[in-house]
């Protein structure tokens, strides 16, 4: 990546390509009924079965294609498993503590599959085409595509109501969403870094509204625009770069304004005991953010909730002012190019975004006072994590450089983001980064 990391050395931590030789499984246990997704990572020498499941020692045995082995937590606990595996998939049985009596013993089916082994030692650029979408953000969504920290993935988006780009009807409108790609490596606890490498127009009309969310509106604006809410084609000028309303008249008749592609929606799977959860909701794992900033040349960092991380993207816009004040953003097709990396045991509490030039936290929930302290949390824990700097010196920072914007007022959430400009802490020594993983 090209990313200027000079301050802060989250990057440093991403993952060695070479870090994933051991044999990886991901284990779907149905506990009553739910699905709980574990990392199996294990190694077989002459029958003898090593290695750890989410992070605990696990040692067994592999004879004509039937597994055995124990698991053991930070209590002593053990959970006992047996399986057969056929080619790359895996199904059998456990017997694990009592999820409420520690004392007692539960059986659970479960199956896995192996996550295949990277087979070239250079990151890898996938072109991938999609033929269904989802309107979910869900864990039990198959993945569509698996690739590894460093390669970059080549698709297409469609928009808020399901059109691509030829104008044709793919998937059902709410912002449908291409994946999930599964990133091989990822745990929750990590942080995923996602590069917009490229976000280019991919047709020449984009629809809006002519409305205003309720949020905007003042009894007496509620009782003048109850004609409002009109859907806007707009005429995308891929040479030019421009937009403008199509027939408009009057004052509008010669307006056009520079496109600033983005996309709307990018988030990774939540994590165990969420449902799966609607494209057009936000959370600590990103959602439809509809933030302006998520654009091409910046990075989105984003919490790890499941095994493979699980990442989703779609809602393209073709410009969008602060809060997608008229409902609906200018809202297109897009062809994406995006590269990811892997920050090893590190998370946070809020999806990240940095530019050349600033870095960015998004504050997400029901109120803006919620989403503004959510967002000041953000900001001050990256303050702290990668600069080295005591809550008090964080909070004298906030106080003479922090910026305040409007992300999105157009769902169930409200978007507030904290911005500080990099060169306000260019004199800032970064903190010492933690070992390579």
């Amino acid at each position: 990546m090209t990313i200027a990391w000079k301050l802060s050395s989250l990057l440093l931590l991403v993952t060695p390509l070479d870090a994933l030789a051991a044999e990886q499984w991901i284990m779907a246990t149905d506990l009553w009924g739910n699905r709980s997704y574990q990392t199996l990572q294990m190694e077989v020498r002459d029958g003898r079965v090593q290695g750890t499941l989410d992070g605990d020692p696990v040692a067994g045995s592999l004879a004509d294609h039937r597994l055995t082995f124990t698991a053991t937590d930070s209590e002593g606990q053990e959970s006992h498993y047996t399986a057969r595996i056929d080619d790359a998939r895996m199904h059998g049985d456990s017997d694990q503590p009592d999820t409420n009596d520690r004392t007692a013993r539960a059986s659970h089916a479960f199956t896995a599959w192996r996550v295949p082994q990277r087979t070239q030692a250079t990151p890898q650029r996938h072109v991938f085409t999609p033929t269904d979408y989802s309107n979910t953000f869900s864990a039990d969504r198959a993945p569509v595509l698996v690739i590894h920290p460093g390669d970059s993935v080549q698709t297409r988006t469609l928009d808020s109501g399901g059109v691509d780009e030829h104008g044709v009807t793919r998937a059902l409108f709410g912002n449908p969403q291409v994946g999930p790609f599964f990133v091989a490596g990822a745990e929750p606890g990590d942080t995923l870094a996602i590069t917009l490498t490229s976000l280019k127009l991919n047709r020449d009309h984009a629809d809006s509204l002519d409305g205003l969310v309720g949020r905007l509106k003042t009894a007496r604006v509620a009782a003048e625009t109850t004609a409002l809410g009109k859907p806007v084609r707009w005429h995308l000028d891929r040479v030019r770069g421009m937009a403008r309303p199509q027939g408009a008249t009057g004052a509008l008749k010669d307006f056009e304004v520079p496109v600033k592609p983005m996309l709307g929606g990018l988030a990774l799977a939540p994590g165990f005991g969420y449902p799966p959860i609607s494209t057009g909701d936000t959370d600590v794992f990103g959602g439809n953010m509809d933030f302006n900033a998520v654009v091409e040349g910046n990075t989105v960092y984003l919490p790890v909730q499941q095994p493979g991380a699980l990442l989703y993207l779609g809602d393209g816009h073709a410009l969008q002012g602060d809060g997608e004040t008229t409902q609906w953003a200018l809202e297109t097709s897009l062809d994406v190019v995006l590269q990811v990396q892997l920050v090893k045991q590190q998370a946070f509490a809020t999806p990240r975004v940095e530019s050349p030039t600033q870095i960015m936290t998004l504050g997400q929930a029901g109120s803006s006072d919620d989403a503004l302290r959510i967002a000041t949390a953000g900001m001050l824990q990256w303050l702290r994590q990668s600069y080295g700097l005591t809550l008090s010196e964080a909070a004298r920072v906030l106080g003479v450089g922090v910026q305040y914007h409007v992300a999105n007022l157009a769902g169930r959430s409200v978007g507030v983001a904290a911005k500080i400009d990099k060169a306000l802490l260019r004199n800032i020594t970064p903190a010492a980064a933690p070992a390579k993983d």
